[in-house]
């Protein structure tokens, strides 16, 4: 007589969701990883996708949603040199394109894509304001590097608050991974957990603020990971 097994009287977990605020993860990747001046698209990309999939060795992935802006596509001069700059050309914005092609390709990894508002204004940096101020150098004295030209991501936020509710809201996943710092997400927090989630933040390793304790439900940098690891094509089922 064959062994029958008996249905659990556990629900099974649902899957788990991880949310990337992508303007956060490039700069701490930056930070964080040796020699990342030197990574292509390509392999942040891989790295990236390592480094959250550690976060569900054990779980079921609902879904990566990666938060970015696409880069201004103009031209404008610069104030000090009057040099024509054509942003859609510079080395950021053709990193920022094909890292975003890049992602695409992945496996249960979604694009979510706000705005740069542009501001239509050059501002001086705030380091060279300071030494204005105190008349340590002159206007004469600032190079193009000491401006940069004014522009807001916008879309982000929201996108990112309104998938936290929809995901709560209609019982999709039973844990939520944010990798961010920004206490403004605190609110979504609070809704996602009053709805039943697991709601964990990813800082990769910064320090975060006393706010954002309170209102999660557990913390964890998996970023360490890539010191271990090749760039190497990530497979995941």
């Amino acid at each position: 007589m064959g062994f029958i097994m008996k249905k659990s009287k556990f629900p099974q977990a649902k899957p788990t969701a991880i949310l990337v605020d992508g303007s956060f993860f490039l700069k701490r990747y930056k930070r964080c990883i040796k020699q990342s001046k030197n990574h292509t698209p390509y392999n942040v990309a891989q790295n990236m996708y390592t480094m959250l999939l550690k976060h569900v060795e054990d779980e079921q992935l609902y879904r990566i949603f990666y938060y970015d802006c696409p880069p201004l596509s103009k031209r404008a001069h610069n104030p000090i040199t009057k040099r024509s700059i054509n942003f859609s050309k510079t080395d950021i914005a053709v990193f920022r394109l094909q890292f975003h092609d890049e992602l695409k390709k992945l496996r249960k990894v979604a694009l979510r894509l706000g705005y740069l508002k542009d501001k239509g204004k050059w501002q001086i940096r705030p380091n060279k304001i300071k030494e204005l101020l105190k008349n340590k150098i002159t206007i004469s004295d600032l190079t193009e590097k000491d401006v940069y030209y004014d522009m807001q991501q916008k879309g982000v936020d929201i996108r990112i608050g309104l998938d936290i509710a929809s995901l709560a809201y209609k019982k999709l996943v039973s844990k939520i991974i944010l990798v961010s710092c920004d206490s403004d997400f605190v609110p979504a927090a609070k809704l996602a957990r009053r709805e039943g989630i697991d709601f964990v933040l990813d800082p990769m390793g910064q320090k975060i603020n006393n706010m954002l304790f309170e209102h999660i439900d557990g913390l964890n940098s998996t970023y360490n990971i890539l010191s271990h690891t090749s760039t190497k094509q990530v497979k995941h089922n």
